[in-house]
């Protein structure tokens, strides 16, 4: 087995219930804040965000949320659940990918038409194919796509409710350079006319079948 500080780090991973009542500084919150920010993103939409709570009140009110599984295996519930672990195990493996000098793509592609995969790969029930992961050795050095400053992905906890799409302007600048530098050829376009043209226009593609797909294996029955 390969070795190296990352994979070291990550065969040592244990998940820790008790901490000391210490804030991070600011710029540890910085540097894991950085890394979410350029995570992987389907089709550029850059989705995510954190709201960072640090209201005590707000941290009382969280906990008494959390620890209610009564493991109901057809229920919406326990299906988040083990997406939310198949996209930790996913980036994890990317982690290590890259440790190791290998190459990355994860593929949402594998849901533009579900019904489809579920046959192609004859999935028994209560099994679904969350995403997909390509790893091999690198035969190219793309530049690094400019991801959304933090100002508007990191919170701390309320969301702002005053955001004019204006404020992105320098954003949009600096994507439409990317797109020049990278490709001459190709139609130079900014991150606000991407996310407002056909990519969310009102169509209906295979995708609209996920749902259905979902339910089929058994998975996120009491979900409509």
């Amino acid at each position: 087995m390969i070795e190296n500080e990352t994979i070291k780090h990550q065969l040592n991973h244990r998940a820790i219930r008790a901490f000391k009542d210490q804030t991070l500084s600011e710029e540890q919150l910085t540097t894991l804040y950085e890394v979410a920010r350029h995570t992987a993103t389907s089709m550029f939409m850059q989705q995510f965000s954190i709201l960072h709570i640090t209201d005590e009140e707000k941290r009382k009110q969280i906990r008494k949320q959390m620890g209610n599984d009564d493991g109901r295996l057809h229920t919406m519930d326990i299906f988040f659940q083990a997406f939310q672990d198949t996209m930790l195990a996913v980036q994890n493996v990317i982690n290590a990918a890259e440790s190791m000098g290998l190459g990355i793509v994860p593929l949402g592609t594998v849901n533009d038409d579900p019904k489809a995969m579920l046959k192609v790969l004859d999935l028994p029930e209560l099994t679904y194919p969350a995403l997909g992961l390509q790893v091999g050795v690198p035969d190219q050095e793309p530049q690094l796509k400019p991801r959304l400053p933090l100002e508007f992905t990191t919170f701390e906890n309320e969301y702002p409710r005053d955001f004019e799409v204006s404020e992105l302007k320098d954003y949009d600048e600096i994507v439409q350079t990317y797109y020049d530098l990278r490709d001459a050829n190709r139609r130079i376009d900014s991150f606000t006319n991407q996310i407002n043209g056909k990519k969310l226009n009102t169509h209906q593609n295979k995708r609209d079948d996920i749902v259905e797909a979902i339910h089929s294996q058994g998975l996120a029955l009491d979900f409509n």
